[in-house]
């Protein structure tokens, strides 16, 4: 049976009327599961009257209130990690190891933006000039939107809005239309939390709803993850429309591998960033950069085996490591890019387009094996895009100085990540790379809430990396105070430039 998804306004499940709607399927099977409301600008001027009647109540609400409902959100985000795994599995595919990974990497946000009376404090000078002083606070915009992506229907949600709410502001979440759930039962536990109705509103739809939240007046801010082409469109249009933005889009990243690196413990780390969530992570290593042949040689060795090995299967498989791709045409275009490798020249060792499932009721899902190719070089277009599924390339260079120059001259610069026993060159690394998040033997060098998110060059648009303290930057904007209380004779009226006497 097919579910009939509506948006959240205004406290309530809301029934589109646009007429138009768009299938959500179960990867794992191809199944039509859902059918979702694509919004149209009335339907999101709904949204936003709502939260901008919403904000005047919620931004003068204390911060140590706002707090205590994101607490109590928290706690029921806990409590029901569970189920939000299962939605996401469902609509996503990933396997629900990794389902409840994104969970707690979302909690550990909202965590975060419960110590939001801490994170507002704002800064007093004393005595500036003769008994004048000066302080600043930090305020919040008003409305404000997310546009989230499908490979993390829920974590990056949790990245925008409880940082967003616990400042004062009043948020409307637009999902990607192919995992839609996840955001609507995040509305249901915050109202379960006791937000205000308005305060949190989610809007489901595809380009014309997106379009729209870029030109609407009343909102102040939007954020929002994806690809490159659109995060560059989504900068420019809001930046034009008078709007604060933050676009995270494309990633290639990359892991330096060098000789005196552990090699079990380096393909241990590259089979889970670059097959986890099958390749379907901003996050995910696809290149690895090995320093000299024999390097390369034994990282083959060891990773070839291994791919051909990996455990495929629907998400709800407690046995599977990697689940299908999000959708039929995604999976094509990731195996047109294996099929481009080979004519480019690359060395095709383990070719995930063989995959078949063969597991009755699962044999139209959207499955493919990993792909392992070595000898990719810099021209080719498997090196040059984010490819964005279960494909890892060996690019094989020199020396040290070699790799860093290569990831260097990349367009793209998220992520990154060096194997090594050696602290110089790790450190030298780390201050050397041109990326904007580095890990020392940490394959996905994601950081934790209270620091931020984000990449460097055409992996970022604009001036604020998510969540930590750039997010509370981000969603509020600074004003500062300087006071003086007269006592004593007046001198009358001054006409020269104010200075400090």
């Amino acid at each position: 049976m097919t579910t009939l998804l509506h948006h959240y306004i205004d406290g309530q499940l809301v029934t589109g009327n646009s007429q138009r709607f768009a299938d959500v399927r179960d990867p794992a099977t191809g199944e039509i599961s859902a059918r979702v409301p694509l919004a149209n600008a009335v339907e999101l001027q709904a949204a936003v009257a709502a939260a901008k009647v919403a904000f005047p109540g919620w931004s003068a609400t204390p911060p140590l209130r706002r707090a205590r409902i994101l607490s109590r959100f928290k706690e029921l985000l806990e409590q029901n990690g569970e189920r939000l795994a299962e939605i996401i599995t469902a609509e996503h595919g990933k396997v629900h190891s990794d389902a409840m990974g994104e969970v707690v990497r979302g909690l550990e946000v909202v965590e975060f933006a419960c110590g939001g009376p801490h994170l507002l404090k704002g800064e007093v000078s004393e005595n500036i000039g003769s008994s004048i002083d000066s302080h600043s606070l930090r305020q919040p915009l008003g409305v404000v939107a997310g546009i989230t992506p499908f490979n993390f229907p829920a974590m990056v949600a949790l990245w925008m809005f409880p940082v967003a709410l616990a400042c004062g502001n009043t948020f409307v979440l637009k999902p990607s239309e192919r995992d839609p759930s996840a955001a609507l039962f995040l509305a249901q536990l915050l109202q379960e939390a006791g937000l205000p109705a308005g305060v949190f509103n989610v809007v489901n739809g595809d380009k014309e709803v997106v379009d729209a939240i870029l030109v609407h007046p009343d909102i102040q801010a939007v954020s929002f993850v994806g690809s490159t082409p659109i995060a560059r469109h989504i900068y420019a249009t809001g930046a034009a429309n008078g709007k604060r933005v933050q676009a995270l889009g494309g990633a290639k990243n990359h892991m330096v591998v060098m000789p005196d690196a552990d090699l079990d413990k380096t393909a241990d780390a590259l089979m889970g960033a670059a097959y986890g969530a099958a390749g379907e992570r901003c996050m995910a290593i696809s290149i690895a950069v090995a320093v000299g042949d024999s390097t390369a040689d034994a990282l083959i060795e060891r990773l070839a085996p291994r791919v051909k090995s990996l455990r495929i299967g629907p998400g709800t498989d407690p046995q599977a490591e990697m689940g299908p791709l999000i959708t039929r045409e995604h999976r094509d275009r990731v195996r047109s890019y294996v099929d481009i490798g080979v004519e480019e020249g690359a060395s095709l060792v383990v070719d995930g387009r063989e995959f078949r499932m063969q597991r009755p009721g699962f044999e139209n899902g959207f499955y493919l094996g990993g792909s392992l190719f070595d000898r990719v070089t810099p021209e080719m277009p498997i090196y040059q895009d984010e490819i964005f599924g279960p494909v890892l390339g060996v690019v094989r260079v020199k020396n040290y100085k070699e790799a860093v120059d290569l990831i260097n001259a990349h367009q793209y610069a998220n992520g990154t990540a060096i194997f090594t026993r050696d602290g110089d060159s790790a450190r030298m690394f780390a201050h050397e790379i041109q990326v904007g998040m580095v890990g020392i033997n940490v394959p996905i060098p994601v950081p934790m809430a209270f620091h931020s998110f984000g990449g460097w060059k055409n992996s970022l648009f604009g001036d604020h990396h998510m969540h930590g303290p750039e997010g509370v930057r981000f969603y509020t904007r600074l004003k500062t105070v300087t006071s003086r209380w007269m006592s004593g004779i007046r001198n009358g009226a001054d006409f020269v430039m104010p200075t400090m006497k």
